[in-house]
Order: structure tokens, then C-alpha cells, then sequence
């Protein structure tokens, strides 16, 4: 769904498109460990080479054996791994890693409950539990992740690798990503206005899309309309939902949110480039309009995928 932010929004989004495909020791209908039907694409006899590879979580007996248990599927994935795949897991699916012996000699972390199994069995893994999601070996084309919600985060770090950081906080806020402790409003964003058949009203917001920094916007929209100002805050709000101030103030906080996640200025300073002179005014209307601090929003979105940025290391 990387790209969707586009449909909605009508923000450009990001340009590269994922494939996937789910592949299991035999193509067609199985049905998962609870139940649910699923349908694999292809089977591990397949020749197609994949630019990357997810494990899925396992379901793990307590204190069984895991050694020389999947063949087929530890065969395929050293296999894709030697053809260039980036190869991932996710929770108990670092086992499976570890078993194809791609974990050997590198840092990987496991869902908690694993951790004994990985101590008795594949102690040659050098295992970081605590953290979520761990890139490792030549071009971190390794990375495992934690438990079942890690999926998420997996996902994420993916997503700003392959597609780069501010797809994937769109991707963040589109399904609400992160942490909801403050509600779904951070995640809320300017959705595309309708189409609409006033041309004049159309022209005001090329206008203002330019212009929404500048000085009393709304009195200069009003006059380049040529409108009595009644008659054009009636025709704006009925043609875009929005009052003439309420789009100006969403267009200026949507080009903080931006900047907050993409850049290291001061917020004051974010304030001043979209259009607010006054530090708390600014910091105010953020807050009425995205439920958090200017400070709270660039903690929760700025970091996103920023670790996955030009892999390199071991």
C-alpha cells in the first residue's frame, strides 16, 4: 500500500511500487496454523529471484527441537540471499533464519519467548532481544525483528529503504502507525479537496497554495477574486469544505508538519517560513490542528525510517 497517500490526499507520492508474493513449500490453497486459508503464489521450487525476502512468524512448540526442520525453506532462503535478496523475519522467524544458517556470527533479536531456544540451539547468534528490529551483515541485507506487532516496524523500515523516509511516514500515518496515545489526529492529514466547478474559486487556491506564507491571505484571496468578501467566503467554503481561513491554516500546518519531520530547524523558526511571526501563535494553532506540540509531532514522525538510510556496516 506504499503510494496509496496519493488517492487520498492528492499529494504526489512516492514513485517505487511493491510485488509481493507468498511463497510456501507447495503453490496453491493451505490453511495456516489457526485455521485461515491462505494462497501461496509459488512454491520454494521457484526460480524467481526476490529483492526481498520476510520470514513470517513460526508457531513453536515449548522446548522443541527446531533443528532440521524446514529444509525446503532454509534451502530457498540461503539461496535468495545469495542471489542479492535482503532477507527478513519477523518475531519466531528469526528461527527460521537462524536454521538457514544466515544468522550465523551476526546480531539479530527474536520475539522474548524464543530467546531460550536460541541460547540452547544457535548460541553462534549473537542475540539482542531488547531491540525491535536489528539490520545486520554486509549492506544490512539481514534484518530481523520482534514480536508479532514488529510487523509494523519491519514494515516502516522497509518502506523508507526502498521507497525513502517520507513515504514511509505517510505509509505511518495512513494506517496509524506509532504510538496512539494522543489519538488519531497527529496522524491526520489535508484530504483531497472535491473537484469542484468554480473557476474563480479554483484560481484563489492555485493562488494560495503559493502564497499561503504570506501576510493576511485571506483579505489578498478576497481581492484577487474580484468578490464582495461575503460572497466569496460563502463560495469558497461551499466549493473546497473549507472556510477560507480554515484552508489557509491546514495548507501552512501541513507545510510545518514537512518541515518538523524532515528537517532540524527551530520551530519557531518552522513557524515564521509558513506564514506565523508569532512563536505561540503558531505553536497553538499546531496543536488545536494536530492534537500534539510542534516538539511532540517532530519526536514522533522525524525519526521514522531515518535508520534505514544508506545501509552499510555489518
Amino acid at each position: 500500500m506504499a503510494g496509496a497517500w496519493e488517492d487520498i490526499t492528492g499529494r504526489p507520492a512516492g514513485t517505487v511500487r511493491t510485488r509481493p508474493r507468498f511463497f510456501a513449500e507447495t503453490a496453491g490453497a493451505c490453511t495456516c496454523h489457526l485455521g485461515a486459508p491462505v494462497v501461496a503464489d509459488e512454491s520454494f521450487d521457484s526460480k524467481r529471484c526476490c529483492e526481498v525476502v520476510i520470514a513470517t512468524d513460526l508457531v513453536l512448540e515449548p522446548n522443541c527441537d527446531p533443528r532440521g526442520r524446514w529444509p525446503a525453506a532454509g534451502g530457498w532462503l540461503r539461496d535468495q540471499y545469495e542471489r542479492g535478496a535482503t532477507v527478513c523475519s519477523v518475531c519466531t522467524g528469526s528461527v527460521l533464519l537462524a536454521e538457514a544458517g544466515l544468522l550465523d556470527g551476526l546480531e539479530a533479536t527474536t520475539h522474548w519467548s524464543a530467546v531460550p531456544l536460541f541460547r540452547t540451539f544457535y548460541p553462534q547468534v549473537r542475540l539482542a532481544p531488547a531491540k525491535i528490529v536489528a539490520p545486520a551483515g554486509p549492506e544490512h541485507r539481514i534484518i530481523t525483528s520482534g514480536g508479532h506487532a514488529a510487523w509494523s516496524d519491519l514494515a516502516l523500515y522497509l518502506i523508507a529503504r526502498y521507497c525513502g523516509q517520507e513515504e514511509a511516514v505517510r505509509t505511518s500515518k495512513l494506517f496509524l502507525l506509532g504510538d496512539h496515545r494522543d489519538g488519531q489526529l497527529p496522524f491526520a492529514a489535508m484530504v483531497k479537496p472535491a473537484p469542484h466547478d468554480d473557476g474563480v474559486i479554483g484560481e484563489c487556491q492555485v493562488w494560495i497554495a503559493r502564497h499561503y506564507a504570506l501576510p493576511n491571505p485571506v483579505a489578498r484571496m478576497t481581492r484577487n477574486s474580484g468578490l464582495p468578501a461575503r460572497t466569496f467566503k460563502r463560495r469558497f467554503s461551499a466549493a473546497t469544505g473549507y472556510t477560507p481561513i480554515g484552508y489557509v491554516q491546514t495548507l501552512r500546518i501541513e507545510e510545518a508538519k514537512h518541515l518538523l519531520e524532515t528537517t532540524a530547524s527551530p520551530v519557531d523558526e518552522i513557524g515564521e517560513q509558513v506564514g506565523y511571526a508569532d512563536g505561540a501563535s503558531f505553536r497553538r494553532i499546531f496543536r488545536r490542528m494536530t492534537g500534539v506540540t510542534p516538539a511532540r509531532y517532530r519526536a514522533r514522525f522525524g525519526s521514522i525510517g531515518r535508520n534505514a538510510a544508506g545501509p552499510t556496516g555489518s
